[in-house]
């Protein structure tokens, strides 16, 4: 900030804010106030100086105090600097006739108060020119010592000076405290969107092939009843389409459970699945529980992989090993090409979405897939961060 910017900018605690104050800070300034007129009112009025029409100047300097005051604040609020200084005029006009009137108390209060005041809400260059003016009207309006008006000076101005760092802090307060939560509303929003592309990145990974195959199925037994094929392989093809939408709707609740938790340990699902594949189970380490999305990537790799290998070698051998590792968890499908005279069955496959979906989520996760011809067979291996 430049020399010239300290002296003009308007002070930070002016910046209107738009939170709704407390009811007890509400009371609390109500009260001040109202206990401020009130001693203004007492000490004008206290000495019986005034009756009958004599009455009406000090009302009317009271009246034009606390509007002028008033327009002060608003024009201070909205940083209307010319305004500000017209009302800061007007006070001190009111102050020199509520002086000349024998209303020192009134004065008093108007000067001082304006002199505080200016130093809190003015630009600093404006607000010391106006508070050196009003504490010059003081100490001419006064009759105590020089030194005894230089306190009040000093200590009029130090007091503003320390109110108005006190405000500029409690405004950076205010604006640290919006920054913040706007940067929470932005990290929930973005965290949803985050959940809602998960949700569907996983639906669609479970439904993608299985309705793919339900409609091949499907096609297959469209042109078996145009070619007036046998009852029995139409049946076979319409069964295996049931087959297939049954299994997605499986897939999709198990994959609705494995986002919000509640699925089953990685080490029994992947034992059950080998199992159920006439694979060979090999776990190594000590299993553990695993975040939501690295466990519920090697369940589906697990079961594209045993898939696939159902899929285009049948009847070969296949070998599973689950490996807990420091940091990272390891699945390998390894399974030898089919044997003379084995046929892939569209019938017996799985929902899965192929190895780019695979390599996808991996990648997602900061972890990697990689599958390819092994020694005659094939090979899939995931690592993913756990």
């Amino acid at each position: 900030m430049s020399t010239l910017e300290r002296w003009t900018r308007w002070p930070a605690g002016d910046v209107p804010i738009r939170e709704r104050s407390s009811r007890a800070r509400i009371t609390l300034s109500l009260f001040g106030r109202t206990a401020m007129l009130g001693a203004v009112v007492f000490g004008t009025f206290a000495e019986h100086r005034y009756s009958g029409w004599h009455l009406l100047p000090p009302i009317g300097w009271i009246a034009a105090a606390a509007g002028l005051f008033t327009g002060w604040h608003l024009s201070c609020r909205a940083r209307r600097l010319w305004p500000a200084l017209g009302c800061a005029a007007g006070l001190l006009a009111t102050a020199a006739l509520a002086h000349d009137g024998g209303a020192d108390t009134l004065a008093s209060v108007i000067w001082c108060g304006l002199a505080v005041l200016a130093v809190i809400r003015l630009p600093l260059a404006a607000g010391l020119l106006t508070a050196g003016a009003a504490l010059a009207g003081y100490g001419l309006g006064s009759h105590d010592s020089l030194i005894a008006m230089l306190a009040v000076a000093g200590g009029m101005g130090l007091l503003g000076y320390l109110l108005r760092l006190d405000s500029q802090a409690r405004s950076a307060q205010r604006a640290l405290l919006a920054q913040e939560r706007a940067a929470q509303a932005a990290q929930a929003e973005s965290a949803a969107l985050a959940e809602r592309a998960r949700i569907a990145r996983e639906i669609h990974d479970v439904l993608a092939h299985s309705l793919s195959a339900q409609l091949v199925h499907l096609e297959a037994a469209r042109l078996m009843l145009d070619a007036g094929a046998e009852r029995a392989e139409i049946r076979e093809r319409v069964v295996a389409a049931r087959r297939m939408a049954q299994d997605g709707l499986a897939e999709t609740r198990q994959a609705l459970s494995a986002l919000r938790g509640e699925f089953a340990p990685v080490a029994e699902f992947v034992a059950e699945l080998a199992a159920q594949s006439g694979a060979v189970l090999a776990v190594e380490g000590v299993p553990r529980p695993l975040p939501a999305e690295a466990g519920l990537a090697v369940r589906r790799v697990a079961q594209e992989a045993l898939t696939n290998a159902r899929k285009h070698a049948p009847g070969g051998r296949v070998g599973v090993r689950l490996a807990y590792l420091e940091g990272e968890v390891e699945l390998r499908v390894d399974n030898s090409a089919a044997p003379r005279g084995g046929h892939p069955v569209l019938g017996d496959s799985g929902s899965g979405y192929g190895l780019l979906g695979m390599r996808e989520r991996a990648e997602l996760l900061g972890g990697e897939l990689l599958a390819g011809p092994d020694e005659g067979g094939w090979r899939v291996l995931l690592r993913v961060p756990a």
